[in-house]
């Protein structure tokens, strides 16, 4: 179906519930689980994923635990981070694109230098400079969809270019009206053909290249001149004076509390890398999804004009976001359905226990948001539209699972380079004017 015809869906009284992937069937091998994760991820999914605490699986001969509780959760990824490293398939998909220097893929030592450096940088007060920018691009995207009215038109295109122009203007100070062709065009030729990952990349040892690897070292050449070219444009409209004007400036000034360091030009570029790519991904989803959940809504779709229309004439560059509550509650609800990160799988360094199973070196652990927000004992009706969640007084278990999907975002906002402020900032901005 398409936006066009959605739009045309009456009222419903009851909640929505969007369509949503079957479950895979039980006892799928690990060549059909293959198969399947080409089409979709989600697909390989079986029934007992969305109701149990942990599920015990085996591919390709090792061990593999879907972790579903949120206490396992925070002990993977937090209390005991260490233990953990992003799988092998993990490192060959995400390096080519945004870097080793940068804070995603950074481990260890250097994940912390990284954070010390970037987290005073992105603090709330510094992040309102960006507001600015973020209305400027909306305003311009606005203003192109007034002009298309009548005809259908792939918003999905149009949220991915408005969260690119916001990732461009809130990174450099411009619009990246000259350069945003080629930086779609990077970022869809790499999605559709070099970041699925193949068989043998599964199979191999990270130090020996799969036949994808060498494709993917010649996108990585061409890709870091381009950010060069980005950099040197920025770097010639010179420092500001005073207060910083944009991200590039905060990374630029930014310095490790500990030791006084500031980046490298390779760390800086790859953190340019992650914050455009991360952060704009996810705006544009979560933008693209609300809009598409909102037209399904009728009722849910008139709150939130009521409310976007009651903050009444602003003045250019300031907007109050903080009085779009319904607003936030579409936006949280929308991530809950649909999170941009649906999959996060880490390898063990050594032995552990979670959730009373026991874990062996490299064994792999799956923390699916997709499946942690859909859990039946953690949600009431999970997979229906419910903007109103966040209004409700609702059982322990759904608290609980709020509470593990925001603190799984702001931890996503957070390894993206970008706080979850400003991150928050920008789908609130760009759907409260949408």
């Amino acid at each position: 179906m398409s936006i066009a015809e959605v739009l045309d869906t009456p009222p419903h009284r009851s909640p929505v519930v969007p369509p949503r992937p079957d479950y895979a069937p039980p006892g799928m091998s690990s060549l059909g689980r293959i198969a399947a994760m080409r089409r979709s991820a989600i697909g390989t999914w079986g029934e007992r994923a969305y109701r149990e605490d942990i599920v015990k699986g085996n591919f390709l001969g090792r061990n593999s635990f879907t972790v579903n509780a949120p206490d396992a959760i925070k002990h993977v990824l937090i209390d005991n981070y260490e233990n953990y490293s992003r799988t092998h398939v993990g490192i060959r998909v995400l390096r080519p694109i945004l870097g080793e220097e940068g804070l995603l893929l950074a481990h260890g030592k250097a994940w912390k230098h990284q954070r010390r450096t970037l987290a005073p940088a992105f603090a709330p007060r510094a992040v309102g400079m960006l507001v600015p920018h973020m209305l400027s691009a909306t305003d311009a995207m606005i203003t192109e969809l007034a002009g298309k009215c009548g005809p259908p038109a792939d918003v999905r295109e149009a949220m991915q270019r408005l969260a690119l122009d916001i990732a461009g203007r809130t990174m450099f100070s411009f619009s990246l009206e000259k350069h945003g062709a080629a930086l779609r065009q990077f970022v869809n030729d790499y999605a559709h053909r070099l970041a699925q990952p193949h068989f043998l990349d599964v199979l191999l040892p990270l130090n020996w290249p799969s036949p994808r690897d060498f494709s993917r070292r010649a996108f990585r050449r061409e890709w870091t001149q381009f950010l060069g070219v980005l950099i040197a444009e920025r770097r010639a409209l010179g420092t500001s004076e005073g207060a910083p004007r944009d991200l590039f400036d905060l990374m630029v000034a930014a310095r490790d509390p500990e030791t006084g360091d500031a980046f490298s030009d390779a760390q800086l570029a790859d953190q340019v890398a992650t914050m455009i790519l991360a952060g704009h991904e996810t705006t544009a989803t979560a933008l693209f999804w609300s809009l598409y959940l909102l037209s399904l809504d009728q009722s849910a779709q008139d709150e939130l004009a009521a409310e976007a229309q009651a903050q009444g004439a602003r003045q250019p560059g300031e907007l109050d976001t903080t009085r779009l509550k319904f607003t936030r509650a579409v936006l949280d609800e929308t991530l809950r359905l649909y999170p941009p990160a649906f999959l996060i799988a880490r390898a063990a360094i050594g032995p552990d226990a979670i959730a009373g199973q026991r874990i062996g070196k490299r064994d792999v652990i799956l923390i699916a948001p997709w499946l942690l927000h859909r859990h039946e004992r953690l949600w009431e009706n999970p997979n229906a539209f419910m903007p109103q969640r966040r209004e409700l007084s609702v059982r322990a278990g759904e608290h609980a699972a709020g509470h593990a999907a925001r603190s799984r975002d702001d931890a996503a906002g957070s390894l993206a380079g970008v706080s979850p402020h400003a991150a928050v900032n920008q789908r609130e901005i760009g759907l409260g004017e949408l």
